[in-house]
């Protein structure tokens, strides 16, 4: 048995969950697997946006001690959503849409906080990622102290995709950035806003600054390099809170 009550695996059984409209979070294959279970597996990792990463055997037998065939699915415990449904429904309440975009942010924990922070001041969404994302797992959830499950989650094919279909939609796209002229509290985050926040090491892409309309810096007296990426997130988060509440939208 599977350590991880979540974790599916065998050919048929983890099909078959995919085609039953199971929602998954990642499939795992054994490295070197082509053929018909590869190239099946791939057109529905595109049809319902999943990843799809492939593993050695020594790594799978850990996570599936007993008869894999080469294959493990982790099922999702979030219900993920279309941004496309989701702007038009906030404007519906009569909200401004403030959404949070996570570059490249691995570590479930930092997630989690995130999450929690998100949920909190306020945000409509967190969007990430299906690559080079952390995974919504128990300890993801439990980082969260629940805010993942009720906090509406969007994981998007192409992140610049998504950031250039959120601007084109009257969405202002603002980023951290050092160095940058700009301190935090004196970006308007009263008009419809995205947050983007990047990764501890490398900060958000080069191709998705391209696209930002305005970058901006949290003040800090302390020498070391910036806040970590879930503390940043919360502060950003609370002061768009902060200025919302005090304007009354």
């Amino acid at each position: 048995m599977a350590k991880n009550k979540d974790l599916i695996f065998g050919k048929h059984p983890v099909l078959e969950a995919i085609k039953s409209g199971r929602k998954v979070e990642k499939v795992y294959l054994l490295q070197g697997t082509r053929g018909p279970l590869e190239k099946e597996l791939r057109a529905l990792s595109k049809a319902h946006g999943f990843p799809v990463t492939m593993i050695p055997k020594e790594k799978l037998q850990k996570m599936v001690p007993h008869n894999h065939q080469g294959v493990a699915a982790q099922l999702s415990l979030v219900d993920y959503k279309n941004i496309e449904d989701i702007l038009p429904w906030v404007y519906e309440k009569g909200e401004t849409p403030l959404f949070i975009l996570l570059d490249g942010v691995t570590d479930v924990r930092n997630l989690g906080a995130i999450a929690r922070s998100a949920h909190l001041c306020g945000a409509h969404a967190i969007i990430y990622g299906e690559k080079k994302s952390a995974m919504i797992n128990a300890e993801a959830v439990k980082a969260s102290a629940g805010a993942l499950l009720k906090i509406p989650v969007c994981r998007v094919k192409s992140l610049t995709n998504t950031i250039q279909y959120l601007k084109d939609s009257g969405i202002s796209i603002l980023t951290t950035n050092i160095p940058s002229e700009t301190p935090v509290h004196q970006i308007d985050f009263e008009l419809p806003s995205a947050i983007v926040m990047g990764s501890e090491g490398e900060g958000v892409g080069a191709a998705i600054l391209r696209l930002t309309d305005t970058q901006f810096w949290i003040p800090q007296k302390g020498d070391l390099n910036s806040f970590n990426v879930s503390v940043a997130s919360g502060i950003v988060l609370y002061e768009a809170m902060r200025q919302r509440l005090l304007s009354g939208s």
